[in-house]
């Protein structure tokens, strides 16, 4: 009897390579869009921000047309970027509960989003975001949420805004009462404006946050079920952001009530202890990531953006493992943590064929 053929090395290598691949998760890239409504002509006072969008930016801006493309680009995700309004004046003016029913509207319209989607806040977006996830009935599923100096918790002082025809008129609207009917309606800001020595009077005027953050009387256990169904929560802080009041607010930290000191961490407040809207829920099952990036309000620059959002790009849901079953060749789908005995044969062929972390791809971007 003929002995039988020995497999040839290159047939060995082969196999174990489809194995490594057939092991290693696989990534799904997801639609997101760009709620960009961002605090701050002030910033331009500043070092300019590599990506600072005041309000009044509009989506054909070059800065946020430019951020919008790069995360596209860089994830293999179609990203779009929503405008409210006419961009200029609708946002400081609208009030936020119409500026969210737009998007909201807007998301369920858009058939590339009905699948589910991932949101980029940029500042004022963050509190526009948080309302679609929260308040928007019959919408697209949200999957992952990264927010950008967002002033979540509120914001002590109102944003500074400059010399222009539109900041004369919000200082006169300031000055006739931040929590009066005539200023909810008319300047977008004190829907998020808390003075922490001025409880009382958030509490009954204020018509934005309190409902956002389930601060009011009769909790809405709908508004903790759908933030809390994110798959990520993304909260990066600015390290030298001098635009919101504290910067922690970012994080969701604020004052204690009756005091501008200290800036207590988010843990410490009563929205993350009694769990209002599913923070302490999410953070417990490891779905938040508190990230502090240097520089001011949104000065972010390409590296912290490949390396803080862009992997929250993907549906953490789709990451499964394939195993081959060798008889039939057909792929099963396991959890994405596959055996420690698995993880190591991967890791080393990946070393032997030299795609180990410490050799990525680079995509120069000038």
């Amino acid at each position: 009897m003929a002995a039988e053929a020995s497999p040839s090395p290159l047939s060995f290598f082969f196999i174990i390579l489809v194995t490594v691949f057939a092991l290693t998760p696989i990534a799904h890239s997801i639609p997101f869009i760009v709620l960009h409504e961002a605090l701050g002509e002030a910033t331009k006072s500043c070092k300019k921000p590599q990506f600072g969008h005041g309000l009044g930016d509009k989506c054909t801006n070059r800065g946020i047309t430019h951020f919008t493309e790069l995360l596209g680009n860089w994830s293999g995700s179609q990203g779009y970027c929503i405008e409210i309004g006419d961009g200029t004046w609708d946002s400081w003016i609208m009030p936020l509960m119409e500026q969210t029913a737009i998007v909201c509207e807007k998301v369920k319209e858009m058939t590339e989003l009905s699948e589910g989607y991932s949101i980029i806040g940029l500042s004022q977006g963050n509190v526009i975001a948080r309302g679609v996830i929260e308040f928007c009935d019959g919408g697209p599923p949200v999957k992952n949420f990264v927010s950008l100096g967002g002033p979540h918790a509120g914001t002590a002082s109102v944003p500074l805004c400059g010399s222009s025809f539109i900041c004369i008129l919000v200082d006169n609207l300031i000055k006739s009462g931040i929590y009066s009917d005539y200023v909810q309606e008319h300047l977008a800001p004190s829907g998020y404006l808390k003075i922490p020595t001025d409880i009382t009077n958030y509490m009954e005027g204020c018509r934005f946050l309190p409902k956002l953050n389930n601060e009011i009387t009769n909790k809405n256990s709908t508004y903790k079920e759908r933030f809390s169904s994110l798959q990520n929560l993304v909260l990066i802080m600015f390290e030298h952001d001098t635009i919101l009041i504290p910067k922690e607010t970012s994080w969701f930290g604020y004052y204690p009530d009756g005091s501008f000191s200290p800036t207590l961490p988010a843990n410490k407040t009563e929205l993350y202890i009694k769990d209002w809207i599913g923070l302490k829920t999410m953070d417990e099952a490891g779905k938040v990531k508190f990230f502090s990036v240097p520089g001011n309000h949104l000065a972010i620059s390409r590296t912290d953006m490949k390396t803080y959002i862009l992997p929250y790009l993907e549906d953490q849901a789709s990451n499964r493992t394939v195993i081959m079953d060798s008889s039939s060749r057909r792929g099963s789908m396991s959890s994405s943590s596959s055996s420690s005995s698995s993880s190591l044969i991967r890791n080393f062929v990946m070393e032997l064929v030299g795609l180990t972390k410490n050799r990525p791809l680079q995509l120069t971007v000038n």
